[in-house]
């Protein structure tokens, strides 16, 4: 019941870590017409839970395996993994803000951990970023990898419904909806993904990355990315 509790406190949506300022890529979607019903919204979620599952997601599960055993090296390595993936300058900020965030408030709340150490040192090194962050946050508090790897899915779709109830016409039970439908995916993603190491990670969508620069240049926006 503990490590349940734990799961819902660290992975809750209004966790303070800055998501409610991103939204992932929506608001330009929503701009040029890719997004514009529900059903596009649905595929719109359900594709950047793919990536998240496929990238950062493999990253999670790095970083949690690696602070099962205790071992810094690979959390380092799985941080250096995500940025290196991180093609938009907006994404690679999202990642790094909402990781550091993250690993400060656990550092204020739990105490002395990996993610302390790990913070420590990348002042003049490698960041630390969300994914690996969670997963080593959710390692040392006794969390399976596999609710960590949902708690992260779960997180990534509602940052994108949480921005499309202001951007667009939606209300919160088709957000619910459609968190519901796409939530149902995460075990599939899960099966496919948990044997893949850091070499295997992709994130290959390259009309969200068009719109993501094309957002990063925009004069006027409601969210950072």
């Amino acid at each position: 019941m503990v490590e349940t509790l734990k799961l819902l406190q660290f992975g809750d949506s209004v966790f303070p870590v800055g998501a409610f300022s991103f939204s992932n890529g929506l608001e330009m979607a929503i701009q040029h017409g890719v997004v514009h019903d529900r059903k596009t919204l649905q595929d719109f979620v359900r594709t950047v839970t793919r990536l998240a599952a496929t990238g950062d997601g493999v990253a999670l599960l790095a970083g949690h395996r690696a602070a099962t055993a205790g071992d810094l090296d690979p959390i380092r390595h799985a941080d250096e993994a995500v940025c290196l993936r991180k093609i938009n300058e907006e994404m690679r900020t999202m990642s790094v803000r909402m990781g550091r965030k993250l690993a400060e408030a656990s550092t204020r709340i739990v105490g002395e951990s990996l993610l302390k150490k790990r913070i420590s040192e990348s002042a003049n090194g490698v960041p630390v970023t969300y994914p690996v962050a969670l997963g080593v946050l959710f390692a040392e508090l006794g969390v399976s990898e596999e609710d960590a790897f949902a708690a992260h899915q779960y997180g990534a779709a509602s940052m994108v419904l949480g921005a499309a109830v202001r951007l667009m016409r939606v209300d919160h039970l088709d957000a619910q909806s459609i968190l519901y439908a796409v939530n149902e995916k995460v075990p599939d993603d899960y099966r496919e993904v948990r044997t893949a190491n850091l070499d295997d990670m992709q994130s290959f969508a390259p009309h969200i990355d068009v719109l993501a620069a094309a957002h990063q240049h925009a004069h006027v926006r409601m969210f950072m990315s």
